[in-house]
């Protein structure tokens, strides 16, 4: 990812969030000098802690809906600052959607000005419940312009045309990627989402919670995979008029992955249904062809590994966020030594 011999400047939105940690460790390692952006909104410091101590990142904490430091330049701007979980994006969902559009503009204004190409994390939610079965990137989408999740659904369509309308006016190097679920290390306990929650309750030996009755299906990314495909879309040196859809096209229904994730921590937790919310998609499975055949990508990590690894970086997350007096709950005992942990240890 270098033009001239030297290491490009990227500048990553969203720098603390789950994915966007990764990214950042992703273009560290390849040599980049990387400036991550992050209003804390819904990332976690401790995410980039670690990237602190390296002098090829640098952090700056700001909202991208506000005026951008003038300072700021870049090679190749990724823009993730978005809260991706229904019950966060819903506190504030004004402030969703101005991060998807004014933020997305404020962003596009600087690619144009430093030259730099402009990466989109986009979403499979922009299909909404769809009625194409699996979702290929030509396919329109069945969203609801009004429900409660419209301001993440509709902001990002909203995002994905200023930037298409940008390379349409020949202002900027323009890529999208319309990420699907994706799960692994640094999400969030309370992300909201099936693998989180099913995860920390089963740490938790609490019941499992699954909505609808657990028939809607869904294709897990590990987020290594998901990783390696934005890269990929980032390099990528030709013209890219439309998005590149990026997930793992394997699917299930939620009732196998709450029994997967029981049988690999070895819970005792019972599995209980729950009135499925507003516009809950029924189905969603990636068409990953174009990503195949262009970018040379496809998802490698099992769900079984991957669910390994995120159980291992839950059960320790747990352990240590809990404060010592109340350590005498700790995750069930096969999935704390997963995670290398004693169930009696208070370290």
């Amino acid at each position: 990812m270098a033009t001239d011999g030297r290491p490009r400047r990227a500048l990553v939105a969203g720098a603390a969030g789950f994915i966007g940690s990764h990214l950042c460790d992703a273009l560290v390692r390849r040599g980049m000098k990387v400036v991550g952006i992050d209003s804390f909104w819904t990332g976690r410091p401790q995410n980039i802690a670690h990237l602190k101590q390296d002098p090829s990142f640098t952090f700056l904490q700001l909202d991208i809906i506000d005026p951008l430091p003038l300072s700021l330049r870049a090679d190749l701007i990724f823009n993730l600052a978005c809260a991706a979980s229904p019950p966060h994006y819903q506190i504030d969902p004004v402030h969703t959607m101005l991060t998807n559009v004014l933020g997305t503009r404020n962003l596009l204004a600087l690619a144009a000005d430093c030259g730099a190409r402009f990466v989109l994390a986009s979403t499979s939610e922009v299909y909404g419940d769809p009625l194409m079965h699996p979702q290929t990137e030509e396919y329109w989408g069945n969203v609801n312009p009004v429900g409660p999740r419209s301001c993440y659904d509709e902001g990002k369509r909203a995002a994905e045309s200023l930037v298409f309308d940008y390379l349409r006016a020949g202002r900027a190097d323009v890529k999208v990627g319309r990420i699907f679920n994706t799960y692994g290390p640094r999400m969030r306990a309370d992300d909201g989402r099936v693998v989180a929650n099913l995860i920390t309750q089963a740490l938790r030996n609490a019941d499992l919670t699954i909505y609808g009755d657990g028939s809607q299906t869904r294709s897990f990314c590990y987020v290594d995979d998901l990783v390696e495909g934005l890269v990929r879309l980032a390099s990528y040196e030709r013209p890219l008029p439309r998005p590149i859809n990026l997930g793992n096209p394997t699917e299930l229904t939620v009732s196998e992955l709450a029994r997967k994730v029981q049988q690999l921590t070895g819970c005792r937790s019972r599995i209980v249904e729950k009135p499925l919310p507003v516009d809950d998609p029924k189905r969603r499975r990636p068409n990953i062809e174009t990503a195949q055949e262009l970018l040379d990508w496809t998802p490698h990590v099992p769900l079984a590994s991957g669910l390994g690894k995120t159980i291992e970086w839950f059960a320790a997350d747990l352990l240590s966020a809990e404060p010592t007096e109340r350590r005498g709950k700790r995750p069930n005992g096969r999935a704390a030594r997963r995670a290398g942990l004693s169930p009696a240890s208070t370290a």
